[in-house]
């Protein structure tokens, strides 16, 4: 019987390209590595420039061995066109993380976001975009084990549901969030490669991937206008370190290095934060009226002029009268440029105006004498008392331990009580001593901008927006004041007294009125049980939200338990039982409870041996359980779920209203499965129907 020849296994012909795309992936970072810059270089600063560059280069080249070099394979009927992406008759593209090319520049895998690979995720049986066959790729570890064609001009084969992706969507995790460049949705692509001038807000529910497509775009942005944001900068900001932490690897997977990652306290840090407010405080200094309270303040420095300026230069003396002085300064205010700007700028004007006699005199000054002019002693004494230095921190401080300057700064925008509500009960006498709340920070960020511009980046992602106070709003937008803006949220998850109540609201704040807003309602990630049940308090939480629909073909593990044990030690027993059952499933499990309850259920794990992790560190394959304060679950996820008492989630909470949007955030963390247990009452919004699917 004739052996089988391997190059007619389809399978084997994929893994032999597999080998030798790795192979030229690594010839590609071994010539990166070999380049010798003695002879290109002409100091040491260009040196270590060029050092850092080829380091960062080899870095992105790196061959990350648990992950797929390529995840898809498009077959063109013809060619493009000289108008479409690259590509001829008949042409094969292999599609993944990062473009690879052979000795002789013909490439071997295709980058992701090249035009080329867009019909990977947008072709369809009605819209083939000239594709003959889609082939998805199945990986174990980063083993090709399967593959799946999809022949687009058969619409019956076209139809149908790709299994591979559905798997691919529904697989286990354990460790950080990883890329879903593999399973991108065509309304998540139309996002993901939308273009740089403009912002873009995404709302979506939990489970449709509006992390990921954040994230996504940032990496597209980056091939598409690298140069550009090379210069400009980018920047991820998230709600807290635990979350950076959890999506830190999702760029590098996909090549890129340089993006920045930050919380918005993390830009606002000009004092160390000690102090916390009571939630009314926080919201009215979150408030963006405060804003207008700071210009008055700091505006309220400069002084108009009583007496003139003398400027004695040798024998002759030069004198600016008080009137004319007050016309410059009232020039400079009218202009509402930057404090200090104008500060910097009125010595020039009064030297301006020494010239002006100067010539007159029958003198020929220039630009020399103008600036001796603005240097001289006359001209910084006048400018010192006329337009005297501000520094933020202390300014803040003055509003917030000063009633009456306050109440001269708030009058006709904050009421009485309101003042009342944001002065401190103690004097405070410095900055350094100051229990700064982190409130306090953003109001010195805004001061601190009033007084010099902050400087723009080219393009900021800000994820699980639907949390910051229009003064943190206004915190970010300076950072994009000259670029745009993806910002990410889901208005039923807003876990804050001062939570976003619109998109066009929170964009106005941002400085970005203008930005498109898009709704994913398709859900990936929650099966469909969960966000069945979840769902129920949206009526509550966010009235008229389209309740996402889970794309899911796996309903998921969901049960709800009430507590058979009268004693609270009985009741985290059984919590403990819910967390080892579902251990003995593939993948993460994550015990979310209300934060007062975090310290009982850490000691009955322990109790009970049973190790665990907190929130941002990563998961390993021998402790896959992390416990969660429900504080901080937001924008994690895990395989499975146990959610411990929910009504203490709520009452953990200062309002009914950010209780139950913190509860609808703990039920949304599962990707398979969820345990919900319980031995009070669950809330009325949840009651209804409870039981075991």
């Amino acid at each position: 019987m004739p052996v089988p020849d391997p190059s007619d296994d389809p399978l084997s012909r994929e893994r032999a390209h597999l080998t030798h795309s790795r192979a030229a992936l690594r010839s590609m970072r071994e010539d990166v590595e070999s380049l010798d810059i003695r002879d290109v270089t002409a100091n040491w600063v260009n040196a270590e420039v060029l050092t850092r560059q080829i380091d960062d280069r080899v870095k992105a080249l790196a061959d990350l061995s648990h992950t797929p070099l390529f995840f898809g394979r498009l077959d063109y009927l013809h060619s493009p066109g000289a108008d479409q992406a690259e590509g001829a008759g008949g042409e094969r593209f292999y599609i993944g993380r990062r473009h690879v090319h052979d000795a002789d520049g013909d490439p071997m895998v295709i980058d992701w976001r090249a035009p080329v690979s867009q019909p990977f995720y947008r072709a369809s049986k009605k819209n083939p975009l000239d594709i003959a066959l889609r082939r998805r790729f199945g990986y174990t570890g980063g083993d090709l084990t399967a593959y799946e064609d999809e022949h687009l001009s058969d619409p019956a084969e076209a139809a149908a549901t790709s299994k591979l992706l559905q798997q691919e969507i529904e697989r286990p995790r354990v460790g950080p969030m990883r890329d879903i460049v593999a399973t991108i949705q065509p309304e998540q692509d139309e996002i993901v490669r939308s273009g740089l001038g403009g912002s873009v807000c995404v709302q979506g529910g939990p489970g449709t991937g509006k992390t990921a497509v954040g994230l996504h775009r940032v990496a597209y942005l980056l091939y598409a206008h690298r140069d550009r944001l090379a210069r400009t900068g980018t920047l991820v900001i998230g709600p807290n370190a635990s979350f950076l932490h959890y999506i830190e690897q999702v760029l590098p997977a996909l090549g890129e290095l340089e993006v920045k990652q930050a919380t918005v306290d993390d830009l606002v840090a000009h004092v160390e934060v000690r102090g916390r407010d009571e939630a009314a405080t926080a919201v009215v200094k979150g408030d963006a009226r405060m804003a207008e309270v700071l210009r008055r303040a700091v505006r309220s420095h400069v002084t108009m002029p009583v007496e003139p300026v003398v400027v004695v230069r040798g024998s002759r003396r030069w004198r600016v009268p008080a009137y004319e002085l007050e016309v410059i300064v009232r020039e400079l205010l009218d202009r509402d440029i930057r404090y200090g700007a104008a500060r910097e700028a009125l010595p020039q004007r009064i030297a301006h105006a020494v010239l002006v006699q100067m010539e007159r005199s029958g003198e020929a000054p220039d630009d020399r004498v103008q600036d001796a002019v603005a240097r001289n002693p006359a001209v910084k004494a006048a400018v010192k008392s006329l337009w005297p230095p501000v520094e933020p921190a202390k300014l803040v401080l003055r509003l917030l331990s000063d009633a009456d300057f306050l109440a001269t700064h708030a009058e006709g925008v904050l009421t009485e009580d309101e003042q009342k509500t944001i002065l401190w009960s103690r004097p405070v006498r410095s900055v350094k001593s100051a229990k700064w709340a982190a409130a306090d920070a953003v109001l010195i960020d805004e001061a601190t901008d009033l007084v010099q511009r902050t400087h723009s980046l080219g393009h900021v992602v800000l994820d699980e927006a639907q949390d910051l106070s229009p003064m943190q709003y206004r915190a970010v937008g300076r950072r994009c004041t000259t670029g745009s803006a993806t910002v990410l949220g889901d208005l039923a998850q807003g876990t804050t007294p001062w939570a976003t109540r619109s998109w066009e609201e929170a964009l106005t704040h941002l400085g970005k009125g203008d930005a498109v807003v898009e709704e994913l309602t398709a859900g990936f990630r929650v099966p469909t049980d969960v966000i069945t049940y979840a769902s129920r308090l949206l009526p509550h939480i966010a009235p008229g939200l389209t309740p996402v629909a889970s794309v899911r073909e796996n309903p998921g593990f969901f049960e709800v338990r009430p507590a058979t044990a009268d004693t609270s030690d009985a009741s985290d027993t059984e919590v403990v039982a819910a967390c080892e059952e579902l251990l003995r499933n593939e993948g993460s499990v994550g015990l979310i409870a209300a934060d007062a309850r975090v310290p009982l259920l850490a000691e009955a794990l322990a109790a009970a041996g049973l190790p665990y992790l907190g929130p941002g560190e990563e998961t390993t394959l021998t402790t896959r359980l992390t416990l969660v304060p429900a504080s901080l679950a937001k924008g994690l996820e895990y395989d499975y779920v146990v959610l411990d008492e929910p009504r203490a989630v709520v009452d953990g909470e200062p309002d009914e209203r950010t209780g139950l949007r913190r509860l609808y955030v703990s039920l949304t963390r599962a990707v398979s499965g969820l345990i919900v247990t319980h031995a009070a009452p669950l809330p009325p919004q949840l009651a209804e129907g409870t039981g075991t699917s």
